[in-house]
């Protein structure tokens, strides 16, 4: 498949196409909020973000930045060819429980220590999530936890006929 065209990005905007890979981690203050079940079960403005190409920010919260009881550990491991084994997580708030929703990487290669224990969610299987208030769409597919918002252009990896990009 063709590398797509990317969309300029504008003023204050980062396009994903000018995003590495392997995947570059940063630092990120703005404010992070986690809502599920009606309540909030996380925010932070101390987060990290991995930036890869053709993909939304995926934003790591600190384990910290959870309410207690709001994780709890899930079945199954995948793999990251950059960062290494993940492990998953239920996210509970309310009544809610979003199954696998959320996951983190307990000893991540080799470049990627500082993600250590933090956790990254599913936009899509928590009620909002929001980035300085603002709130985020979810990347598409089943298998990406990219957090998209006005700050980022694509075209986005996610959708059928995205997997050879």
């Amino acid at each position: 498949m063709p590398r797509p065209v990317p969309l300029p990005p504008g003023p204050g905007q980062e396009s994903v196409w000018d995003y590495p890979r392997p995947p570059r981690v940063e630092t990120c203050t703005a404010e992070l909020v986690i809502e599920l079940g009606g309540q909030v079960v996380a925010r932070t403005s101390s987060a990290w973000r991995v930036l890869e190409t053709s993909h939304p920010p995926t934003y790591y919260l600190p384990r910290s930045a959870f309410a207690d009881g709001s994780l709890r550990a899930a079945d199954g491991t995948s793999w990251c060819e950059w960062k290494g084994q993940a492990t998953y997580l239920d996210v509970l708030g309310g009544q809610a429980v979003a199954p696998r929703a959320g996951w983190t990487y307990p000893r991540p290669a080799t470049g990627y220590e500082v993600l250590a224990g933090a956790v990254a969610v599913m936009p899509g299987a928590m009620d909002r999530c929001t980035v300085d208030g603002e709130v985020v769409r979810a990347q598409d597919g089943g298998f990406y936890g990219g957090w998209i918002t006005s700050g980022v252009v694509g075209p986005f990896k996610g959708p059928p006929g995205t997997l050879g990009w």
